[in-house]
């Protein structure tokens, strides 16, 4: 879609303007891999319309691949108004105008499947599947077992006021997390979403299908939970950066879950950290670097989306990304990250 972020805080009714931007979870997390140096594709319809022909340039101006997003002739692109804070709470307000989008024409039927399966990590969504009958069919199909599946990465995301019935939307999310081999889910989703609560175990208790589970936990941290034999690595071995070995990160074993704090950050917007997050996570894992090295680098993408206004942040170079990954726990734990950290040594305090 694209996103209208306010020109300052408050309500909506109260806002003067709004500046445009591209917004969408799993083209925010192409473009932080693009950005990383990986080769990434996203796989999308959007309408005819100068918001399509925008979303595309936008996009594709971060090196993403977008040869194969349809461009819709009866369906206008997908637009959305948001305050300040992304987070459902009191204060946060979010007004769609998506209903008959390009986007929710998605289905089995009308998005290439060889596009989605030529490739190493197939990254999906729980927003899309709230947008219409036909994405959900699809999210079903790209989640239950087929032959030549790449590894599957799900992100919840969950926003109850995509759903009609909350508790349908827990549910199915529920179900589509099952079939994927690597979930990220906030701890605060598994509370709103399901009932969880107790911690990122509890998490794990209620979702052990996946090989791997990341926990995030907020600006405290988050936890990995990867089951025996099966890490979720799509890369040739292991390799450890020079430091952040196993014995140099704090963890626990597979059962207790890989826990590693995040460093503070000097907040701008909380807009995209997520989509960061898993992005980091997942530049981690095409790497093949340890879990706690992907947690690291998890956070590390998150900072960068935290210090800057927008969805999509410049991320640090991966010389400088390895290098903090690396610290000593002490050292990683007095890490702080202010705005402009990624392009200066300078702006990281430790």
């Amino acid at each position: 879609m694209v996103t209208f972020l306010p020109s300052r805080p408050g309500r909506l009714a109260d806002v003067p303007s709004f500046g445009r931007t591209i917004g969408g979870a799993e083209s925010n997390v192409a473009c932080a891999l693009a950005r990383g140096g990986h080769t990434a594709k996203w796989v999308s319809r959007v309408g005819t319309d100068g918001f399509g022909t925008h979303l595309l340039e936008a996009i594709g101006s971060h090196g993403v691949d977008v040869g194969s997003v349809v461009r819709d002739p009866a369906r206008p692109t997908g637009v959305y108004f948001r305050t300040a804070d992304d987070r459902e709470d009191a204060c946060h307000e979010v007004v769609y105008y998506r209903a008959g989008s390009a986007a929710s024409a998605m289905s089995p039927d009308t998005v290439p499947r060889a596009a989605l399966h030529a490739t190493r990590v197939l990254h999906l969504s729980g927003i899309t599947a709230a947008l219409s009958d036909d994405c959900l069919a699809l999210m079903r199909a790209l989640c239950a077992p087929a032959p030549g599946r790449p590894l599957l990465s799900f992100d919840v995301n969950y926003r109850p006021s995509l759903w009609g019935s909350a508790s349908a939307g827990a549910s199915v999310l529920l179900d589509l997390a099952r079939g994927a081999d690597l979930v990220l889910v906030g701890e605060d989703e598994a509370a709103a979403a399901w009932g969880v609560r107790g911690g990122p175990r509890a998490v794990r208790e209620a979702l052990p299908e996946p090989a791997v589970l990341v926990v995030k936990q907020g600006a405290a941290g988050a936890t990995a939970f990867v089951r025996d034999g099966a890490d979720g690595r799509t890369g040739a071995g292991t390799h450890h950066p020079a430091g952040a070995g196993p014995d140099r990160v704090r963890h626990a074993d597979a059962q207790a879950g890989h826990y590693v704090p995040a460093p503070v950050v000097d907040v701008v917007a909380p807009v995209g950290a997520g989509d960061a997050f898993a992005a980091g996570f997942l530049s981690a894992t095409l790497r093949g670097l340890d879990v706690p090295a992907r947690l690291r680098h998890g956070h590390l993408m998150a900072a960068a989306a935290l210090t800057v206004p927008g969805d999509v942040a410049v991320p640090p170079d991966r010389a400088l990304a390895d290098e903090l990954a690396a610290l000593a726990p002490d050292a990683w734990e007095r890490l702080r990250l202010g705005p402009g950290w990624t392009g200066s040594h300078q702006e990281v305090r430790a």
